[in-house]
């Protein structure tokens, strides 16, 4: 996606004393990095695992046994390598030499015991994901650790790769940083890798070795706060970007090389989770789907080559072939608002003419608001009026923007399942169910396709786009890379200017 050229936005400068303590300062050497969220998640990872703050948290402190490389692609971890046997059931994993905070050698017995609690809490949130086949994590020995599976399940090191899965114990996780909490912002600094260097086994680290280039400054922020922390010049990063905030990045005035847009997918849609016979009329719901005119929204984000789309999944991933299309796909938006008009008049005249309010749930933020009128004028054409939810669990439409932690149908389907409070047939859900039970992968990919038709046909989601996340990334950084997960490990970064003849850690709030 590009950014399109938009009006510019006259972002007042803040006061220094409100905004950054020491502006007359030089710029700090230090990678400076601001996410989009909020001090609470950066200070409780694990508790705000589904933030783009908490991820980051995770990624940088508590890596898993894999992870993600700036590409997304997966790269080593607490494993230093692994093998896969028995025609998938069966992966070890070589646990590499590293400590926990209070310098205690890293086993894989601890991390045997930590990873089955993450394991639990993330099949909680995801049953039908690829972790659900899990049947046993044992250590071989003190440096091998084996997980078996029940059945094959390719996606197994994606979900592996997750923040979510970071080792972390009570008193913090292995790295590749060390965070220390400042009042504004936190201090994260490389921790030595025993493996590399073993002068460094007995604990002790040379913290006058560190480059100053190599400390990030990690601040969680609002995105307001963020950009014109960016224009100023006193962030080399911003991360977390959403939907939400498109229309505040694009009339910043900022640089368009600056503004990455990661090319992710997953999904980005409504939800229904209203009760009664008006939500329950499989017309109504087709009728709200077919009113929505997808292709208006990069016009009015003014992001060029953002991909609308009508189907749950955007590519075939591990179903039989290619993703369901509705019955109506093929016709034009004039003829969809005219089928969609005469079956919302027809329910009205078959129920004295009343008619429900639909009620929205949006997060907050003016990207949420543009989405909300754009949607709630295609619904006022058909005859039907919209109004924002206060409470999203009072809401009729849900909006769903999640990107895919990894490539399963699997993963698209059990996110609006009966199970998650969506509308959905309970014969696709059964399928799905047996399609997490399956013994192989043949099987399993049958049963999503069955599972997938009837989800489509039944209509308890309505597409609308590809999901968004983009960073701002400065000019004097090298390593940063756009990213299928939205991953970007802060360890893969160094900064253009300040990397020859630093000889000392310049950190400045």
């Amino acid at each position: 996606m590009t950014l399109r050229p938009a009006s510019r936005l006259i972002i007042p400068l803040l006061a220094c004393a409100t905004l950054l303590a020491g502006c007359s300062e030089k710029r700090s050497r230090n990678v400076q990095v601001s996410v989009i969220g909020t001090p609470e998640q950066l200070a409780k990872p694990l508790a705000n695992d589904t933030t783009a703050a908490g991820k980051l948290m995770l990624e940088a402190t508590a890596q898993g046994l894999v992870g993600f490389d700036a590409q997304g692609d997966i790269l080593p971890g607490l494993a230093q390598r692994w093998i896969v046997q028995d025609n998938g059931r069966s992966y070890i994993f070589r646990v590499r030499r590293a400590k926990w905070p209070d310098g205690q050698k890293v086993d894989a017995d601890g991390v045997v015991s930590i990873l089955k609690s993450r394991i639990r809490a993330n099949i909680q949130r995801d049953p039908m994901g690829a972790l659900s086949a899990i049947s046993a994590v044992n250590s071989m020995t003190s440096e091998v650790i084996e997980i078996d599976l029940g059945a094959p399940r390719p996606n197994l090191l994606q979900l592996l790769a997750q923040p979510q899965m970071g080792i972390i114990s009570r008193d913090g996780g292995t790295g590749p940083y060390r965070a220390v909490r400042q009042k504004h912002f936190w201090i994260l600094t490389p921790i030595p890798d025993p493996a590399a260097d073993p002068q460094s086994e007995d604990g002790t680290e040379e913290e006058d070795a560190i480059e100053p280039w190599q400390v990030r400054i990690l601040r969680a922020e609002r995105a307001a706060k963020a950009i014109v922390r960016y224009r100023m010049g006193y962030a080399d990063l911003v991360l977390g970007g959403r939907f939400t905030d498109v229309p505040l990045l694009a009339r910043a005035d900022l640089n368009k090389r600056d503004v990455r847009v990661d090319p992710v997918d997953g999904l980005f849609g409504l939800a229904f989770t209203g009760k009664g016979k008006f939500f329950e009329d499989p017309k109504i719901r087709q009728a709200l789907n077919m009113a929505i005119d997808r292709d208006r929204l990069p016009t009015a984000f003014a992001l060029g080559g953002w991909a609308v789309r009508t189907t749950i999944l955007n590519q075939q991933l591990d179903l039989p072939g290619a993703p369901t299309q509705p019955d109506w796909a093929g016709m034009t938006m004039d003829d969809r608002r005219a089928q969609a008009q005469a079956s919302i008049s027809i329910w009205r005249a078959d129920h004295d003419g009343q008619m429900p309010v639909v009620r929205i749930s949006m997060p907050a933020g003016t990207g949420a608001k543009l989405l909300f009128n754009l949607i709630s004028s295609d619904f006022n054409r058909i005859g039907v009026q919209a109004q924002l939810a206060k409470d999203p669990k009072d809401a009729d439409l849900v909006l769903i923007d999640e990107v895919a932690p990894y490539d399963s149908a699997a993963w698209y389907l059990s996110r609006i399942d009966c199970a998650r409070g969506i509308s959905c047939d309970r014969a696709a859900e059964e399928q799905l169910r047996q399609a997490a039970q399956a013994s192989s992968v043949e099987e399993r990919d049958a049963r999503l396709g069955d599972a997938e038709a009837l989800f489509v046909a039944h209509g308890g989601f309505i597409p609308l786009a590809a999901p968004v996340r983009w960073s701002l990334v400065s000019s004097q950084l090298n390593g940063f890379s756009t990213s299928p997960r939205a991953r970007h490990p802060l360890n893969q970064l160094d900064r253009k200017s300040t990397r020859l003849n630093s000889s000392h850690t310049d950190i400045s709030r």
